[in-house]
């Protein structure tokens, strides 16, 4: 008797789970369900698209109906959607007809969150942009030939990436978040270089402030009103986040965290017999807090797209989950980011270190060097690294992949400086800055070496009084006069240290020193330690990251 398999879904997942499903088992019966005209297309190239970066709309297809159909033997039904399952008859009824199955496999995807907004309902010009549908809707509707300005709700990944691409197509934007700052999932610091990034490049950003209203002529917007202001616009583009389409499932009481994405095992089986699910709608585990998770990713898609079908077909495979290893592009700069963050290890309470480090993503001499920021999170007793985050113009893809693979080993800090990367002056330093960040960690975990970030440094000056420490400039009188300082340092040049420091500085205070980028900071803390300083700090990145952090200059 052979297997019937029904797929429902046909974006990412789907399309991944009918053909594993299909190389696992050349006997059984696929069918695969999209209520849509499209499937297989990718939605994380629409932005580029929108500019022109990916030239046709043709380029966005990944896999056609018909490859399915001729190559894998996958019976396609386009444009007919399943409107409910009956679990206990393993049955599933769409806007056709019912069909049986022996193993379903659900991965409907996600939909866009759109918020309450007075008179939204009145208008033409607007859209998410998610689907191709959006893509082909807001082409449609003028956004890229005839807008001036364009206003983006939400500044998550798909957000800043169409931010952008307007901008690199001449658009006048403005980027609404609700949050406190663009990209939420990096750490405070890392969404304060995004900001000023965009800043710099024209885009308006308001963050802490939501849409309530759009006032609307003739049927479309002209103007977003916000507290603050109303925001002049001619088309308004949805990004403010996803709701997984999982309430076909959660109806017949299928598990699911807060937002309603299925819960899944390792062989993403759901709490339902013989239902799997992948992608958007699922909620896979967080490896690393070994916790239920929604990481809706495209990576993830395709993993758990396999695995369900491979399972559903009659295999044995497994996927583990994710820790949020994440990139993207803000114009010039790159930002990357694995593992838990600063803020998540603060609220669980971990007992934890971190390290920030400016280097040369290649080396000094090879044209063209651009600067990277590296910061580690690693147990402060094993050095077990917890996550990371990353940010320059070069090398930032090579630098989080390495630091993701080095989490899944279970690597250390320690194991950083022994790691074996490839070295070549158009890619890398002879000490990549990898590393370099192993062995900075390794100097605080192991040699009583100690810094200090911006952020305390920041509220030290705010608290305290600054009789109560010594804040020590080691750069340059000329780099001090060209690029400024921070309030009430003093300028010792490292050059000097050795015959001011009697004089000048007061042994039995605590003591902070900076320069640029940290290493000659590291040089003076020694220096001060070996003449018997006992509360020294170095500030983690230098005068670069204070400046990045509370002026208006980016990298």
């Amino acid at each position: 008797m052979k297997l019937d398999i029904i797929v429902i879904g046909g974006l990412s997942a789907g399309p991944s789970a009918a053909a594993k499903a299909r190389r696992q088992n050349e006997n059984a019966n696929i069918k695969m369900f999209e209520k849509c005209r499209n499937i297989s297309y990718a939605t994380c190239g629409i932005p580029y698209a929108l500019s022109g970066v990916i030239k046709t709309r043709e380029k966005l297809l990944v896999v056609e109906a018909d490859l399915l159909r001729d190559r894998f033997n996958i019976d396609v039904h386009l444009e007919e959607e399943v409107i409910d399952i009956l679990p206990d008859e393993h049955k599933i009824v769409t806007t056709k007809a019912t069909y049986s199955y022996d193993k379903l496999i659900f991965t409907t995807g996600a939909k866009t969150i759109v918020p309450k907004i007075t008179n939204l309902e009145r208008t033409l010009n607007w859209s998410p942009c998610r689907t191709l549908e959006d893509f082909d809707k807001i082409m449609k509707k003028g956004a890229i030939d005839e807008a001036e300005h364009i206003t983006i709700m939400g500044a998550g990944l798909i957000g800043v990436e169409v931010v952008e691409n307007l901008i690199e197509l001449g658009k006048k934007v403005t980027l609404i978040e609700g949050g406190d700052g663009v990209l939420p999932m990096w750490s405070s610091k890392y969404r304060k270089f995004a900001q000023k990034t965009l800043e710099a490049h024209g885009v308006e950003v308001i963050t802490n402030t939501f849409v309530k209203e759009v006032v609307v002529e003739e049927g479309k917007i002209i103007e977003v009103v916000i507290p603050s202001k109303n925001v002049v616009t001619d088309f308004l583009i949805m990004s403010v986040g996803i709701k997984p389409n999982t309430d076909l499932l959660i109806d017949k009481g299928a598990d699911h965290i807060r937002n309603g994405a299925l819960k899944v095992n390792e062989k993403m089986e759901t709490s339902l017999p013989d239902i799997y699910a992948a992608g958007d709608c699922a909620s896979i585990k967080n490896t690393l807090t070994n916790e239920h998770d929604y990481l809706p990713l495209g990576t993830h898609s395709n993993k758990g797209g396999r695995a369900a079908g491979a399972n559903a077909a009659g295999g044995n495979q497994t996927f583990k989950g994710g820790y949020k290893t994440a990139i993207i592009q803000v114009f010039e700069n790159v930002l990357g980011r694995t593992g838990l963050s600063s803020e998540y290890l603060v609220q669980q309470n971990i007992d934890f270190k971190t390290n920030l480090i400016i280097t040369g993503a290649t080396p000094g001499y090879f044209p063209n060097q651009k600067d990277l920021i590296i910061e580690t999170y690693y147990d402060s007793n094993t050095g077990k690294i917890f996550g990371c985050e990353a940010y320059g113009e070069h090398g930032v893809d090579k630098r989080i992949d390495v630091m993701s693979t080095a989490i899944y080993g279970g690597l250390t800090i320690d194991d950083l400086t022994n790691l074996d990367l490839a070295y070549a002056p158009p890619f890398s330093p002879a000490k990549d800055p990898i590393v370099v960040a192993g062995f900075v960690s390794s100097n605080a975990l192991n040699d009583d070496y100690e810094e200090i970030s911006v952020e305390e440094l920041q509220q030290k000056i705010k608290q305290e009084p600054k009789e109560n420490y010594q804040l020590i400039d080691v750069r340059a009188l000329l780099e001090v006069s060209k690029n400024g300082k921070i309030d009430n340092s003093t300028n010792i040049p490292l050059d000097e240290i050795r015959a001011l420091y009697s004089t000048n500085l007061d042994k039995y205070k605590e003591t902070i020193v900076y320069c640029a980028k940290g290493m000659r900071g590291y040089l003076a803390f020694l220096q001060l330690k070996s003449k018997g300083f006992k509360n020294i700090k170095n500030l983690s990145g230098g005068y670069m990251v204070w400046d990045l952090l509370n002026n208006k200059s980016v990298v």
